[in-house]
C-alpha cells in the first residue's frame, strides 16, 4: 500500500460495505460501499479529462455528499484538490485559478457561463459542475463511468492540497498540504478523541475550510464512521437531528445560537459523546453557560490551514475555559521571542511556533515568503500570540497584528475580552486598537447584548475597574447588533478596526 490518504481511510472502513457513510438531512444515505463505486467513477472522470497525477482541480461548489466523493476521487487520482471559499468572487477567482493553474474547475451550474468564460481566460481546459442537490455535468460523467478504479500510489510527501488563506492583508497564499500532513493529523485526532466506527457526527461545517474537510470528514474517514451532513448551520435543524449523533463539531457562534434557544436542553444532549468547538476563540463565558446549560464541557482546540490541529483540551481530564489545550502527540509547540525566535520563560507570552507532521509543505509558488515563515530549526511561525500556563495548557491571547499598544504597555485582547464577557447580559466582545492622541492606541470594546437585555456602558466600565489594569481598560464601549464574521465564525478585527479608526479624533 501506498501513502495515498485515500487508502489509508479504505483500510480503516467497514468490513460491511453497507454500513452509512453519510446520512443526508432528508433521511437518505450513502454507504461505504458507494463510496467506493462513486468516487472511483469520478477518479476515472479526472483521468478522462486529463488530470494527471499533480494537476490541480479547483472546486467551488455548494456542499453535498458529492463534493466529499470528489474530493475524495481526487485523492484517488492523485491529484492536489483545491477548495474555493463559495463566497469568492470572480475577480478573486481570476487570482487564484491564475495561480493554481488547475486542469479541471468545478462550479456550480448557476455561473457556468461566467466561469467558462473566467477559464478562457486564465487557460483551465475544462469546466464541469455540481449543483446543490448533487447533480450537474460532473455527475452525468460519473455515471457513465467504471465503478473500479487503482489507486494512483502516493508518496507522504506528495501534495494533496492546496488551501488558500484568507488574505485578510496581502496577497492570499497557497498553503500546500501533503498526504502525510492529513494523514499524521486525521489518526492523531481519531486517538484523542476516541472516535470509533459506531460514531456519527453532526455537520454543518463548510467543506471549502480545513474544520469541515480535513477535521470532521477525515477525522470520520479514519474511524470508518459516518456523518450526519447539513448543508450549513441551521439551529432548528441541528436541535432535530441532534438526537441520532453522537458527536458535534462547530465554530463558537454554532454553540451561541443553540444557547439562545429554549428548546437546546440537557435532555436533548444527554446521550451525546462529544462537542468540539474551533476555527475562533470560544469564550470562556460560552464555555461555562455550555457546561451549565447540558453537563456537556466543550473541547476546544487549536489549528491553522497551514497546520491541521496543533493543541487540544483533553478528551480525559480537565478542559479548561479560555485554553486551548495540550500540544498533540507529535506536535512540537514552543513559545518564542518574536524577533529572535529564541523560547521565552514558561507563562511568558510569546508568539507561538510550530514543529510536527501536521505543518504545512509551504506556500504555492512562494519560495521567498515560505523561507520567512519557517525559523531555522523547522518551527513553523504562526502569527498567534500565547503562553503556556502552569499545567501546560496553551492559552492564545490574540494575533500578532491584533496586539493593541496602549501608553507603552501591551494589551491582549483575550484578555480584555474574557473580562467584559463575563459582565452581566454580555453576549460576545471583540477588542480592538484605534488611534488615540495621547495613548497611541486606545483600547475599544464592540459588544453585543444578549436577547432582550440593554447594556449601559457606563455600568460596564464600573464592572471592569476592579478586574483589570487601567491601561486594558476600554476607553470606549461601542453596543453593536452583531459582530462582523467570516464563514468560519472568526470575527473580523479588520473590519472593526477601520469602522471605529476615529473614535478618539477630538
Amino acid at each position: 500500500m501506498s501513502d495515498n490518504l485515500f487508502e489509508l481511510f479504505a483500510a480503516r472502513f467497514p468490513a460491511d460495505r453497507a454500513t452509512t457513510f453519510i446520512e443526508r438531512s432528508d433521511g437518505s444515505t450513502l454507504s461505504y460501499g458507494d463510496l467506493l463505486v462513486r468516487s472511483a467513477q469520478l477518479a476515472n472522470v479526472l483521468s478522462d479529462l486529463g488530470v494527471r497525477p499533480g494537476d490541480r482541480v479547483a472546486v467551488q461548489v455548494d456542499k453535498t455528499s458529492a463534493a466529499i466523493l470528489l474530493y475524495l476521487a481526487a485523492l484517488r487520482a492523485g491529484a492536489i484538490y483545491l477548495p474555493l471559499n463559495i463566497a469568492y468572487t470572480t475577480g478573486e477567482l481570476r487570482c487564484f485559478l491564475s495561480d493554481a493553474e488547475p486542469v479541471l474547475f468545478v462550479c456550480g451550474p448557476e455561473t457556468l457561463a461566467e466561469m467558462r468564460e473566467l477559464a478562457r481566460a486564465v487557460g483551465v481546459k475544462h469546466v464541469e459542475t455540481l449543483d446543490s442537490h448533487g447533480g450537474g455535468s460532473l455527475s452525468d460523467l460519473a455515471k457513465k463511468a467504471a465503478g473500479g478504479f487503482v489507486d494512483v500510489a502516493r508518496d507522504s510527501d506528495d501534495l494533496a492540497a492546496i488551501l488558500y488563506t484568507s488574505g485578510t492583508t496581502g496577497r492570499s497564499k497557497g498553503a500546500m498540504l501533503t498526504h502525510g500532513n492529513l494523514a499524521s493529523n486525521a489518526e492523531v485526532l481519531r486517538q484523542e478523541w476516541r472516535f470509533t466506527a459506531v460514531d456519527r457526527l453532526l455537520h454543518a461545517l463548510p467543506i471549502f475550510h480545513t474544520h469541515g474537510l480535513f477535521v470532521a470528514t477525515n477525522t470520520s474517514l479514519m474511524a470508518g464512521s459516518a456523518l450526519i451532513l447539513l448543508p450549513s448551520f441551521d439551529a432548528g435543524e441541528i436541535i432535530r437531528l441532534l438526537p441520532r449523533a453522537t458527536v458535534m463539531m462547530g465554530v463558537p457562534t454554532f454553540y451561541t445560537r443553540l444557547l439562545a434557544r429554549g428548546d437546546f436542553t440537557r435532555d436533548l444532549a444527554r446521550h451525546m459523546r462529544l462537542f468540539v468547538s474551533g476555527s475562533a476563540p470560544l469564550s470562556a463565558q460560552t464555555h461555562r453557560d455550555f457546561e451549565a446549560r447540558t453537563g456537556h464541557a466543550i473541547l476546544e482546540r487549536y489549528g491553522m490551514t497551514e497546520t491541521n490541529m496543533n493543541t487540544s483540551n483533553p478528551y480525559d481530564g480537565a478542559r479548561v475555559p479560555g485554553s486551548v489545550g495540550l500540544p498533540l502527540p507529535g506536535v512540537d509547540i514552543r513559545i518564542a521571542d518574536p524577533e529572535s525566535g529564541s523560547a521565552v520563560p514558561q507563562g511568558q507570552v510569546g508568539v507561538i511556533d510550530v514543529r510536527g507532521p501536521n505543518v504545512f509543505k509551504g506556500y504555492w509558488r512562494m519560495a521567498e515568503k515560505t523561507k520567512e515563515e519557517f525559523r531555522a530549526d523547522g518551527y513553523f511561525i504562526s502569527g498567534d500570540l500565547g503562553y503556556v500556563d502552569e499545567k501546560g495548557y496553551v492559552r492564545i491571547v490574540g494575533r500578532a497584528k491584533d496586539l493593541i499598544i496602549s501608553g507603552g504597555f501591551n494589551v491582549y485582547p483575550a484578555e480584555v475580552e474574557a473580562a467584559v464577557e463575563a459582565l452581566p447580559d454580555v453576549a460576545e466582545c471583540a477588542v480592538i486598537g484605534a488611534p488615540h492622541p495621547d495613548f497611541g492606541e486606545g483600547v475599544v470594546a464592540v459588544v453585543v447584548a444578549k436577547a432582550d437585555a440593554r447594556l449601559d456602558p457606563v455600568v460596564m466600565l464600573a464592572g471592569l475597574a476592579s478586574e483589570l489594569a487601567r491601561y486594558k481598560q476600554p476607553k470606549h464601549i461601542v453596543i453593536a447588533d452583531e459582530l462582523p464574521r467570516n464563514a468560519m465564525g472568526k470575527v473580523q478585527k479588520k473590519a472593526l478596526r477601520e469602522r471605529h479608526a476615529h473614535v478618539f479624533e477630538r
